[in-house]
């Protein structure tokens, strides 16, 4: 994860233009306590204390946009009854959002009424139907469809088989989307993956493609396989999977699948939390994202929405700090032992990527050790930093040192997108690690001639590199920590 380019892509997101079009959907929910059973049947007696209601479905696609900093258009279709008239009202309200909603006289509004006590669950009701929409209800969706395309840079399809997104809708929404140069992301309810051909992303979950493929869906590499099979049939750029516990993963047809870890603390409650997903992928591509870093940024917003009790919406800001949680998890993740380091550099050779090394105390991390990491990682695919242990750390400069510990001092070197791997050693050199991990190049500052460099015949003796890198003048832990000593002494 390149946290630094991640929250640069969050700095853009008040410039995403986000177009939204598929079944609305009217969510209460009930709230109260049960505390017996009814005198009339064997039954919970559920006593309310609140109520809450807001716009599910593709309205909940379109909240999460907005709550992120974005644009959105709203395009959808509602009843002319109390429920579509409330849900006019809520669209109304929320900033930055242009509701684009058609009323269908005679179509009762879809409304799903949810039951909660304790945080959980009791029951859920639903009103709806999902005949298809009449003639002249769907000629005014695609000419708002076609209206508001000119204004976005993303268009999200939120099909939730209520009727509105009819084949002809649905084909009619792709073809001319596709014919304007907008990329597509869909979020599928039905089994028939083919009517979703041409989208740019399709984000099923795992048990919805399982069930679209006839295939096992429980593995990383079975969910690869029923992916690859639906893009190359359906003729489909990518397709992202939920996975629940499981994370997220994307495959794109010709790249490595990338298989995202979980990012969630605790779940309260799913509810549109795949809302929140196409959602965030959608405002991260319009920002200007890569789909892999519009990925990750989904996964990371997927986590904090199922915390949250309802159909919920992640903010940017939410957004933001969860992403700088998921650094330090990742930083800690960075910090192995000399045995993991070789299981990943196995990996890594696997994939056809060049190992760079470099090592150092690294005590109070300087622009001089910014600039020799990020050199180091230039010369190489992925970067291990050996890091001296607290014992050899005051063997080499003295009982006073290191003015860090070194578990503080390897998370800081992890924190940094340069560093991929950090690696503590007892010993006085890292020869040793250097001998173990076998890297295709070695790096040191240019204050170290090549025949001074630990391990430098040994790597150039199976055909490595040594690489001395610029140092930045002027810089090092030692003269910081003079500095502050003379200038505690001269108060004193």
């Amino acid at each position: 994860m390149d946290a630094h380019a991640l929250h640069g892509i969050l700095e853009s997101f008040h410039e995403a233009r986000v177009l939204c079009i598929g079944d609305l959907m009217y969510d209460r929910f009930v709230y109260g306590a049960v505390d017996r059973i009814s005198a009339e049947a064997p039954i919970q007696v559920h006593r309310v204390s609140s109520e809450s209601t807001m716009l599910g479905g593709v309205g909940n696609a379109a909240r999460n946009v907005v709550a992120l900093g974005a644009r959105c258009e709203l395009i959808a279709v509602v009843g002319d009854d109390t429920a579509g008239h409330q849900m006019m009202a809520l669209a109304e309200m929320e900033d930055r959002l242009r509701p684009r909603l058609v009323v269908e006289a005679g179509r009762p509004s879809t409304v799903k009424a949810r039951y909660i006590a304790d945080g959980q669950q009791l029951l859920r009701s639903d009103e709806e139907t999902t005949r298809p929409l009449t003639a002249d209800t769907e000629r005014q969706l695609l000419a708002s469809f076609e209206e508001a395309l000119p204004e976005v840079d993303v268009v999200v399809i939120s099909d939730y088989a209520k009727g509105v997104l009819s084949d002809r809708v649905l084909g009619s929404v792709i073809e001319i989307a596709r014919s304007a140069g907008v990329p597509i992301i869909a979020d599928p309810k039905r089994s028939d993956f083919a009517v979703y051909s041409g989208v740019t992303v399709l984000k099923p979950n795992q048990a919805e493609l399982a069930v679209a493929t006839g295939m096992p869906c429980d593995s990383d590499d079975e969910v690869t396989a029923a992916a690859r099979a639906v893009i190359e049939g359906c003729s489909l750029g990518a397709i992202m999977v939920s996975r629940s516990k499981q994370g997220m993963s994307l495959i794109e047809g010709g790249a490595d699948p990338l298989h995202l870890p979980s990012r969630t603390l605790e779940v309260f409650d799913v509810s549109g939390a795949g809302d929140t997903v196409v959602a965030t992928t959608a405002v991260a591509l319009a920002a200007g994202a890569q789909l892999a870093s519009a990925a990750q940024l989904a996964n990371i917003a997927g986590g904090v929405v199922v915390g949250k009790v309802g159909t919920a919406v992640v903010s940017r800001d939410e957004l933001a700090n969860a992403l700088m949680t998921a650094e330090v998890l990742s930083s800690e993740a960075k910090v192995v032992s000399a045995r993991a380091a070789a299981e990943v550099v196995a990996r890594w050779r696997a994939q056809g990527f060049r190992i760079g090394f470099t090592n150092g105390c690294f005590d109070l991390l300087h622009p001089g050790h910014v600039s020799l990491l990020r050199e180091a990682r230039s010369a190489c695919d992925r970067l291990i930093v050996g890091l001296n242990s607290d014992d050899s750390v005051r063997r080499l400069k003295g009982e006073e040192r290191p003015v860090q510990n070194e578990t503080a001092r390897a998370l800081v070197l992890a924190s940094l997108s340069s560093v991929d791997l950090v690696v503590l050693f007892p010993e006085d050199t890292p020869l040793a690690l250097i001998q173990h991990l076998r890297p295709d190049v070695l790096v040191k500052g240019s204050d170290y001639t090549v025949n001074e460099v630990v391990g430098a015949d040994f790597v150039t003796g199976y055909g490595g590199e040594v690489k001395l890198a610029n140092l930045v003048p002027g810089h090092s832990s030692s003269d910081v920590i003079a500095k502050i000593s003379n200038r505690a002494e001269e108060k004193a």
